[in-house]
């Protein structure tokens, strides 16, 4: 059983003009076994959320708090985190130059699990997981993201997924970029890791076209740092055909 529990999070950043708040009391429960999609407007504090949860430095957490299985997340250093079981597959990943994917993932293997993998096992893995993910076995020698386009570095995202099996998965727009083969390879390979026992997933995005392949258990509408309204498949629906006009209104 693994259970993400975020209760009345405030978060804010430093700006030029000084502080500014961007999440004003977020409330939210995964269960495992649950998939929750997070849908709203550009800078309605999505992504400031899943950073906030993962430990990015930028983001001041100034009320509420985060747990794990009971444990207190915000207390956690950022490789605390990763080893407590919580995953963040970002928007815009970073380039490693100099650094292969396989050494990439071996390493974070090694540093979850506190024990490196046996080596003849563990290609055959990584081999497997890139197969699954269209991905070519000499992909593994390439510098992690250098070069690499926008499908091939959502897909080695969900390649680190499978390897590295966290409790909670924390997806910040995952389909952006994304052509439709594309699209379906990762929303898939997200697929196969929700169907493991005491997995949780959390899916930050724009559109409602991943959620046609991932099919969400709940969806929040987020809006001006708060979760606006939430409700179950049916919501993203409304959402497509409606926007966000409503929700955009309520909050003025």
């Amino acid at each position: 059983m693994s259970t993400l529990e975020i209760k009345d999070l405030q978060v804010q950043v430093n700006t030029e003009d000084g502080p500014k708040e961007i999440l004003k009391g977020v409330t939210l429960t995964i269960n495992d076994g649950e998939t929750h999609a997070i849908m709203g407007p550009n800078g309605s504090g999505k992504s400031t959320l899943a950073y906030s949860i993962a430990g990015h430095p930028r983001y001041e957490v100034t009320g509420g708090s985060v747990t794990l299985d009971g444990e207190d997340v915000l207390a956690m250093s950022v490789d605390e985190r990763a080893r407590a079981g919580l995953f963040l597959a970002m928007q815009y990943p970073v380039e490693v130059p100099g650094v292969s994917v396989a050494n990439f993932l071996r390493t974070a293997k090694t540093a979850i699990d506190g024990e490196a993998p046996k080596l003849r096992t563990w290609v055959k893995d990584v081999n497997a997981v890139l197969e699954r993910m269209n991905l070519d076995p000499t992909f593994s020698q390439r510098s992690v993201n250098e070069g690499f386009s926008g499908g091939e570095k959502k897909r080695h995202e969900i390649a680190q997924l499978d390897l590295l099996d966290p409790k909670v998965a924390i997806l910040d727009e995952t389909d952006s970029g994304l052509d439709i083969d594309a699209l379906k390879v990762v929303s898939e390979g997200v697929n196969r890791f929700r169907e493991r026992d005491g997995k949780g997933v959390l899916l930050i995005t724009h559109y409602t076209r991943i959620l046609r392949y991932i099919k969400p258990d709940h969806v929040h509408v987020f809006v001006a740092g708060r979760v606006a309204e939430s409700g179950g498949a049916e919501l993203a629906e409304e959402l497509e055909a409606n926007g966000y006009e409503r929700f955009l209104t309520a909050a003025v």
